[in-house]
């Protein structure tokens, strides 16, 4: 048996739904606020790969050594990388910071000792999954939640989790977007694209706020301003990030009023917690929580339907 994993992926992602439900044969797990990471293992070469297909080996260390350190001799998992607060629950902010000790929280398994599980349905996967991997360390088993739909939804209200996905058992692994995966947010954050900033007022050093967007039919839409969630070295650090971005005309199909706002190129992706959105789909009461690398910016796009 070769120790070449005979194929890369792109991940799965869950589709966003507005409420909660229950159906069967459906399975109900904790949604984690993290970084999404496919961990190749090949003979003793562990790799981890971002959902851009960027490399995050060294990034995160510890967790390569807990995946090399598995019995399989080829191993490919899906999970995310995340920081978990002393309750147990997963923060970007934590993540994003390094204020706490990155874990993986391993949710999938795509293939293993030679065999090809990505047609298998997500019953077998995860049984595959239970047995190549020991939760010891940084690996983690993703928590599957009550059987019942509500009843996860409001274990994860109660516990503070970021959401929950619901996942179909019948479903086979399939790259990009899928409805056979379905997420339900109990905390509004999602990922917004830096497109300009406001100047500095009173003690405000750099920038004052934020311009956001988000795409809508592949056309750049404001979505609204934050100037909340920044250090003085944040500001600092962010300011400079900005400057050879700097444009002369706004990328905006539909720009704001802004007095001396300076515009950005559209390359930089941040993770926005927020209360609600608006009736004129803005964002409330928006904080920033960091820049995130492993998105694109053409990715991020405004929610179907009504706000």
């Amino acid at each position: 048996m070769t120790d070449r994993i005979p194929f890369r992926v792109a991940p799965m992602l869950a589709t966003l739904v507005r409420s909660p439900f229950d159906r069967p044969g459906w399975v109900y797990e904790e949604k984690y606020d993290g970084i999404r990471i496919l961990a190749y293992k090949e003979g003793r070469h562990v790799r981890l790969l971002s959902r851009n297909a960027k490399d995050r080996t060294d990034t995160y260390q510890g967790v390569a050594a807990a995946v090399g350190a598995l019995p399989a001799r080829t191993l490919l998992i899906d999970g995310e990388v995340v920081a978990f607060d002393r309750a147990g629950v997963s923060r970007f902010q934590l993540l994003q910071q390094g204020r706490a000790a990155p874990a993986y929280a391993v949710f999938d398994c795509l293939y293993a000792n030679g065999r090809d599980l990505r047609r298998e349905p997500l019953s077998t996967r995860r049984e595959a999954l239970e047995e190549a991997v020991e939760a010891r360390g940084p690996l983690r088993l993703s928590r599957r939640l009550a059987g019942d739909g509500l009843a996860s939804y409001r274990v994860a209200k109660r516990k503070g989790y970021e959401g929950i996905v619901a996942k179909e058992l019948t479903a086979p692994y399939v790259e990009g977007r899928s409805t056979a995966w379905l997420k339900v947010k109990v905390h509004q954050e999602d990922e917004f694209v830096i497109v300009g900033y406001t100047p500095p007022e009173g003690r405000r050093i750099r920038f004052g706020a934020l311009l956001l967007g988000a795409y809508d039919h592949g056309r750049l839409r404001y979505v609204g301003k934050v100037g909340t969630g920044f250090s003085d070295a944040s500001l600092s650090e962010l300011y400079r990030t900005f400057r050879p971005l700097v444009r002369k005309t706004s990328p905006f199909d539909d720009p704001p009023r802004e007095r001396g706002a300076t515009y950005l190129a559209p390359k930089l992706v941040a993770q926005i917690a927020f209360e609600e959105w608006t009736a004129d789909r803005k964002l409330r009461q928006p904080v920033f929580l960091g820049l995130r690398d492993d998105k694109r910016p053409a990715d991020v796009t405004l929610p179907e339907g009504p706000a």
